[in-house]
């Protein structure tokens, strides 16, 4: 019985710094960590901007598409000061590998998709990961991002050869984007 205590004490003893280590490097690290995504997602808002857009901000989210509010929405100005273009992250966890999130692009008008960047995605190398190759990607450019389907649901989006779950999450990631813009714009 007491060989049984002392390892449940070595055990929670272990367990209990362990938990503290953990905690610790938690606290020093989540600001930097915080702050190197926000860099990530501003440089990638400005990488997926319209032509023309001189200054890119972040602008507060009042909802959300179905998979909750967006990640980040941003306003892109020309050099007079207007509205020129937006960038929002859409999200949708029904890809082959999971969550696949996106930066996009949208035209002043808040619809048109001018492209979009790749946040997080785990799809399968070589096949759902072509999701960032221009022959995939290019397709959405000047489409409206509320009608995106792939061919085989009807829409006019040819789904990656093998990869179609991929391209239907896309498909449905960019929409969430579009989806959480409008409601910050209304």
């Amino acid at each position: 019985m007491k060989k049984i205590l002392a390892t449940v004490s070595s055990l929670t003893l272990i367990a209990a710094v362990c938990a503290a280590v953990l905690a610790f490097v938690n606290s020093a690290t989540k600001d930097r960590i915080a702050e190197a995504k926000t860099r990530a997602e501003l440089e990638a808002a400005s990488a997926v901007m319209p032509a023309g857009v001189a200054k890119v901000e972040r602008i507060p989210a009042k909802g959300g598409g179905e998979g909750g509010p967006a990640l980040s929405l941003f306003a892109g100005y020309g050099a007079d000061g207007r509205p020129a273009g937006y960038a929002a992250a859409g999200r949708d966890g029904g890809g082959y590998g999971g969550d696949i999130e996106l930066m996009v692009g949208f035209e002043k008008d808040a619809k048109t998709v001018v492209c979009y960047r790749k946040l997080a995605a785990a799809e399968t190398p070589g096949l759902g990961m072509n999701l960032v190759q221009p022959e995939f990607a290019g397709q959405f450019k000047g489409r409206d991002a509320r009608v995106l389907k792939v061919k085989k649901d009807g829409g006019d989006i040819e789904a990656i050869s093998a990869a179609t779950i991929t391209s239907r999450a896309v498909c449905r990631a960019i929409a969430d984007a579009q989806r959480s813009l409008a409601a910050a714009l209304d």
